[in-house]
């Protein structure tokens, strides 16, 4: 917990029951959840959060670069902790989001190559693979 606090102070952050609650759970639980899965995980613990404070927090936690967001199609959007760069692997029949880290970095070459093709100075990037997961496959 005492990480989490430090992460909200050092991005400007006040420290708020409802902030540290939501945070908490993102940091406690690698599912990529959405606003309405976190808020119907943390109501029972948090009775008077709403969820616009969820959305709310959400966005400031977004925009202080602790989360990032993952747009998961159709104006639906889902929340993950871990900000170092990596791709995210996506099930188009069940929606589950797995995080990948490539063991070589070709996300750089890629990178420097639209910086030099475009002349744009790339700040953020976002990678989404689609296909359908082994508990899908399965059944």
């Amino acid at each position: 917990m005492k990480i989490l606090i430090e992460n909200l102070k050092n991005n400007n952050l006040k420290v708020t029951p409802q902030r540290l609650t939501i945070y908490s759970y993102l940091y406690h639980n690698h599912i990529h959840p959405s606003a309405e899965t976190i808020y119907n995980n943390i109501k029972d613990q948090n009775p008077t959060i709403s969820l616009a404070t969820v959305y709310k927090t959400l966005k400031s936690l977004k925009d202080s670069g602790l989360v990032q967001e993952i747009n998961v199609g159709e104006d639906s959007f889902r929340y993950d902790v871990q900000i170092t760069p990596h791709s995210h692997i996506i099930c188009t029949k069940c929606n589950s989001i797995l995080d990948y880290f490539p063991k070589e970095n070709f996300i750089d070459d890629i990178k420097a190559n639209i910086s030099k093709e475009t002349d744009f100075e790339l700040n953020s990037h976002q990678m989404y693979f689609y296909g359908v997961c082994k508990n899908c496959l399965n059944n």
